[in-house]
């Protein structure tokens, strides 16, 4: 039997309804109503569209939960990553360019990763994706320490305070306002690094901060 790839483009009849507005919708159910809610036909009526619009586009509910979860390795995973490997003239420097996946939820959504993790309670497979997330960007944060002259217990350590303190606030979802915890920004750097931040390393996070 010839198998026909899911398309990219939009399907006939379908004009106005792509891969992504599948992808987006199932990805706004997940953080609303858990995997369990991630359903092709409910999906579809949301959309207005047909089952078969949904093959166009996927081979199975399967295929479209690969997606999601591709979705969140290419964007909280990876948005992490790239910024703890991003050069830094210095480990203050390096801290804040990861700070500024807490900062700016276009970088790092954290609705989407509890999500992810509460699927992860109900699938052996991604909670082994959760664990390998959570090994690499805990790999990342402390090789970023490692490049800053931190020994391997040293870096290891650091980067799993910064890391899990953060995650922690997610978890016990705080409703701290951005600038009130900007506001202890310093603070957090020399407890993050055991360096005193300068002035000017302040001031080019708020710089940043304001931009968004």
């Amino acid at each position: 039997m010839i198998m026909i790839a899911p398309q990219d483009e939009p399907a006939p009849g379908n004009i106005k309804v792509t891969r992504w507005d599948w992808i987006n919708l199932a990805l706004q159910t997940l953080i609303s109503g858990g995997i369990e809610s991630v359903r092709v036909l409910p999906l579809g009526q949301k959309l207005g569209v047909s089952r078969s619009s949904f093959y166009w586009y996927f081979e199975s509910r399967q295929d479209l939960l690969d997606q999601l979860l591709a979705h969140w390795r290419n964007t909280n995973t990876k948005a992490i990553v790239e910024r703890a490997q991003r050069p830094a003239e210095s480990i203050i420097m390096g801290v804040m360019n990861v700070f500024e996946c807490w900062a700016d939820e276009r970088l790092f959504d954290p609705r989407l990763d509890f999500a992810i993790r509460e699927w992860a309670r109900r699938s052996d497979d991604v909670r082994r994706a959760i664990d390998q997330a959570d090994n690499d960007r805990l790999g990342a944060i402390r090789d970023m320490y490692r490049r800053h002259g931190y020994d391997e217990e040293d870096a290891f350590i650091r980067a799993r305070v910064l890391y899990y303190m953060q995650i922690g606030y997610y978890v016990l979802d705080l409703k701290e306002p951005v600038e009130a915890r900007v506001g202890h920004l310093a603070a957090y750097l020399r407890s993050f690094t055991g360096q005193e931040p300068s002035d000017a390393d302040v001031a080019h996070f708020m710089r940043f901060i304001a931009a968004r």
